[in-house]
């Protein structure tokens, strides 16, 4: 945790010290004010990610982005640039070790998209993170739907709009951006956002199992989704207290009624027995 903090001031660092080099470079009020409108994320919450923008997957093979939406499993949505060091790597990696600590499997329960915001990332460059990625995160099957993406600027666009995520690129080519990934609906429409550098396993868990829509839902994770609500403004989820208090009550009254049926069918074993007891006696002394 402590790391992370470090990491996290450090970027922060970064990023005013890049900032105030564009500001100098550019000398304008405007231009900085541009810049600065330029970065964050407008949710859209429930809004439909276009499937037909066309891509490069990390084999070189060209895929439209429909073809990780198959109506049955969430995805999530990373939004990065394999040559940056700085903020995409810490999301990234965040991500993974999201995912390395919840139940549910990349490419069984759910798939991770993984597209470059840089048209002038290689597939090279992909194909060499997504190998990394897989080594790390060691599931069977995580290949079959962890993807990496490239594309033109036209159709990363196409994504980055629908989802309200908003990047600046500058001249020199540096690109400005936030620390929030998606988490789309199995028929590609956005269903929660996940902020910062770090995402709880436990957030990244119910974000998917809400996702979801029911499929590969089981009993237990449906009173998770109760207990559970998404906090605008933390940004989070957090437990409501009302409905734990009714899981906890009605738990409460199934272990007192299961408890209440375990004594009435102990008592009417004893009653039989003691019925077929005499009889028993009466037919051994004939």
């Amino acid at each position: 945790m402590k790391l992370r903090i470090v990491l996290a001031a450090l970027v922060v660092l970064f990023s005013s010290n890049a900032f105030a080099q564009y500001q100098g470079a550019t000398g304008s009020k405007a231009n900085e004010q541009a810049a600065l409108e330029d970065v964050g994320v407008d949710e859209h919450l429930d809004g439909q990610v276009p499937l037909d923008p066309i891509f490069k997957d990390e084999e070189n093979h060209p895929v439209r982005f429909g073809d990780f939406v198959d109506g049955k499993r969430p995805m999530v949505l990373v939004l990065a640039y394999q040559s940056c060091k700085t903020l995409c790597s810490f999301v990234q990696n965040a991500v993974l070790d999201s995912l390395k600590g919840i139940q549910w499997t990349v490419g069984k329960e759910f798939d991770v998209v993984t597209l470059s915001i840089d048209s002038r990332d290689t597939v090279a460059m992909t194909s060499g993170k997504k190998r990394e990625t897989i080594a790390s995160y060691s599931r069977i099957g995580a290949a079959s739907g962890w993807h990496f993406l490239t594309g033109d600027d036209q159709n990363i666009h196409r994504i980055t709009d629908a989802v309200g995520w908003k990047f600046h690129k500058d001249e020199s080519g540096e690109i400005a951006h936030p620390a929030a990934v998606m988490i789309l609906k199995p028929n590609g429409r956005v269903a929660r956002y996940l902020y910062g550098i770090e995402f709880p396993a436990n957030d990244m868990s119910l974000g998917l199992l809400e996702a979801s829509e029911g499929h590969n839902i089981t009993t237990i994770d449906r009173i998770r989704l109760y207990c559970y609500h998404y906090d605008p403004h933390q940004r989070k989820y957090a437990l409501l207290a009302t409905h734990v208090m009714q899981v906890g009550g009605a738990l409460t009254l199934l272990l007192v009624a299961g408890f209440v049926a375990g004594m009435v069918i102990r008592e009417r074993r004893k009653k039989k027995n003691q019925e077929k007891s005499p009889l028993a006696l009466r037919e051994g002394s004939t």
